[in-house]
């Protein structure tokens, strides 16, 4: 007779487990502590935007809380809210998505040239027609003109440099350096034949900005940020099977080259979306990518979007209330997120020595 410190223990399927050893089990989480620390991270994240909300909603607000007028003041501040929650889902899910796909956690989907051809379509239309050449651009059409041609010039590098035979996706990722590195040079040389005032207007709209919204617009970037973000969510077993490389994803039965094209081009719609929506963030998509995988503490996407989300609502939102309510900036957060998120990426770039 075996005592019951020798006895086996029965698993699934008859099989039995050798004393002394724990159960094996698989899932995003290494382990029970893991999974309650996410747990724990996902709850101070969601305080902490609650926090944020009510902030800038009742900051500066001169009613009391809950009477009529102080909710008639929130409902103007309420727009800007919105603003700041489009651009976090967009640009973080976006940037994670990227980074999977293109086995890199460094780069961003504005290695593209997203930036850059939303600048250089903002200088041209003051350099054609003035200062009136930005009014030219607002308005719910011209925002959806601007994503379809971001958009549209994603696609026919995607299509162009991904299809045969040899099709790669860090030629394309070169290609799209190289066409944001000349339509800023085109920029830079049409900014020099402005005026003055010409500039300085169009400098003010080249800057990440919240002010830079338009509530007309909000209507479809929202729907526009919420398919593409539920779309790549529901694919995060897709996504971490591509992070194990081409050749791993295609002997899973996976077509990598297919998912690739997919999420590139739901990648370039939430993009191409947020810099439409407020300009470029440059740095915003590194920064909250990085710490996310720093608080997920797993690489399943499941978990990873929406740490990332949050992350990028928290950052982005309190940087906002930092600028409008101690600088009295108005809502210029790219400064601050450009300091930070380009101190971060210069700190992994040390660490890790190599792209």
């Amino acid at each position: 007779m075996l005592d019951s410190a020798q006895r086996r223990t029965p698993l699934r399927g008859g099989a039995r487990r050798r004393p002394g050893t724990a159960p094996r089990s698989s899932g995003p989480f290494a382990g029970h502590g893991s999974s309650r620390r996410t747990v724990v991270v996902i709850s101070a994240l969601v305080l902490l935007s609650g926090l944020i909300v009510f902030g800038l909603l009742a900051h500066g607000n001169p009613m009391p809380p809950g009477s009529e007028g102080f909710w008639l003041i929130a409902e103007r501040r309420q727009q800007s809210v919105l603003v700041i929650a489009v651009v976090a889902v967009a640009q973080a899910t976006a940037t994670v998505a990227f980074q999977t796909v293109a086995n890199n956690r460094i780069i961003t989907p504005s290695i593209m040239g997203f930036d850059a051809l939303y600048t250089a379509v903002h200088t041209t239309s003051v350099y054609l027609f003035g200062i009136a050449g930005i009014a030219l651009l607002a308005g719910p059409v011209q925002f959806l003109l601007q994503i379809g041609l971001m958009v549209g010039l994603a696609v026919l590098l995607y299509g162009w440099l991904l299809s045969g035979r040899r099709g790669n996706l860090q030629i394309m990722l070169l290609v799209g350096i190289v066409i944001g590195g000349g339509l800023g040079a085109v920029s830079t040389f049409m900014q020099r034949m402005l005026t003055p005032s010409e500039f300085d207007v169009l400098a003010a709209r080249l800057f990440g900005s919240i002010s830079n919204a338009s509530a007309d617009s909000l209507p479809y970037a929202i729907p526009l940020v919420v398919i593409s973000t539920a779309v790549l969510w529901s694919g995060s077993r897709r996504l971490n099977v591509m992070a194990m490389g081409r050749d791993a994803a295609n002997s899973l039965g996976l077509q990598h080259r297919r998912e690739l094209m997919r999420t590139l081009f739901f990648v370039a719609v939430l993009i191409a979306t947020s810099t439409a929506l407020v300009g470029p963030m440059v740095f915003l998509g590194f920064l909250v990518a990085a710490l996310a995988y720093q608080l997920a503490d797993t690489f399943d996407h499941r978990v990873v979007l929406p740490i990332a989300a949050l992350t990028a609502f928290v950052v982005l939102g309190g940087a906002y209330f930092v600028m409008k309510h101690v600088f009295s900036a108005q809502g210029v957060v790219s400064i601050i997120i450009e300091v930070v998120g380009g101190t971060l990426f210069l700190i992994v770039i040390l660490r890790k020595g190599r792209l």
